[in-house]
């Protein structure tokens, strides 16, 4: 697993990215390649590879990861319709950057979970 992600560029504003929260635990930005029309990452601003590595030292960042998503969801005015938060972990669930985050995706019905 790598000791440095984009993420963490994105984190220290080394790469560009439209960050819409910051704060000391957290940062949320776009998803480059949008699959719903509000397509959010938010990740900590510790480096936690994947949720196979998550301490009860991470509770606190993790915990705000679900405050910021109310807050933004609320904010693209999707709160009301509703919303999908997804974290996927390793391989076999789909994750492809080894920096723990958390998908906000709304603004449009996304259908079922997994294809039947």
């Amino acid at each position: 697993m790598a000791a440095e992600t984009i993420f963490s560029k994105i984190i220290r504003k080394e790469i560009p990215a439209e960050i819409l929260y910051q704060d000391e635990l957290v940062t949320a930005f776009r998803d480059i390649h949008p699959k719903a029309p509000t397509h959010v990452l938010i990740v900590p601003n510790v480096l936690i590879p994947t949720t196979n590595e998550v301490e009860a030292e991470h509770e606190l960042a993790l915990g705000r990861l679900f405050t910021v998503a109310r807050k933004l969801a609320a904010e693209a005015g999707i709160a009301e319709d509703g919303y999908r938060l997804i974290v996927n972990c390793n391989s076999h669930g789909g994750q492809e950057v080894y920096h723990i985050h958390m998908h906000l995706l709304g603004g449009r019905p996304l259908g079922p979970m997994l294809a039947r």
